[in-house]
Formats: structure tokens, C-alpha cells, sequence
């Protein structure tokens, strides 16, 4: 069980910038905001937000190194999003299927319906 919540998880992963700034620092491993800002079509101090969601979330560690802060992707929170994401995933396909097989009977039974109308009558 980890100290973060699950709702603040997805929240941060579901914003295209964040998203963004994630697949940045995965790919340069540890940076400051500003080598981040120098990567990503936003400013610094947009970054600096983005990052503060980032950390409250669990998903990066901020490392004091002299007057930086350089970040890194925590991994195993990563893999946390992953799997929440495929459980909404498939929680979303059971509705989506549920609905499905209830309009899919409703329009059977308008079928049935329409036809024993047109049936002629003895």
C-alpha cells in the first residue's frame, strides 16, 4: 500500500502535459526544471507546476544536488498508474458492454414489436 491516493494518480497522469514532461524526464533519466523547460514547448515556472502534481502524485522524486532540484520517474509508481489505468480500462469495457447488450434487446424487441403489428390478423 503506498502514502499516495489513487484519484491524485490519475489526475496527474491524464493531463497531456504531464504526460508530455514525463516521457521527457524518462528519456534524459534526472533533470532540473529547467533542462525539462529547454525540452518542452512551456515555460519554466509551467513546468515547476506540472512537477509539484508529478511529486504529490508519487510519480517523481525531487534530489537537492548544491541550489537544483533534479527529478526522476519513480518506476514502481508508474507501474501503479499502469495498473489503475487498466482497471478503469476494463471497467469501462463491462459498461460499455452492458449497455451494448441492453440496446442491442431493445432494439430486438422493437424488431418483434414492428413485426407482430404488420402480422396480419385471423
Amino acid at each position: 500500500m503506498t502514502d499516495f491516493d489513487d484519484e491524485e494518480l490519475l489526475a496527474a497522469v491524464t493531463e497531456p502535459s504531464r504526460r508530455r514532461l514525463l516521457d521527457v524526464l524518462l528519456a534524459l533519466g534526472e533533470a532540473t526544471p529547467t533542462a525539462l523547460a529547454a525540452e518542452l514547448p512551456f515555460t519554466r515556472q509551467a513546468v515547476a507546476k506540472h512537477l509539484a502534481v508529478l511529486d504529490r502524485a508519487g510519480l517523481v522524486e525531487a534530489r537537492r544536488d548544491g541550489r537544483e532540484v533534479r527529478y526522476t520517474i519513480r518506476p514502481q509508481r508508474l507501474d501503479e498508474a499502469v495498473r489503475a489505468m487498466a482497471d478503469v480500462a476494463a471497467r469501462w469495457d463491462a459498461r460499455l458492454q452492458r449497455i451494448k447488450h441492453i440496446s442491442e434487446s431493445a432494439h430486438r424487441e422493437a424488431q418483434s414489436g414492428a413485426a407482430a403489428e404488420v402480422a396480419p390478423q385471423d
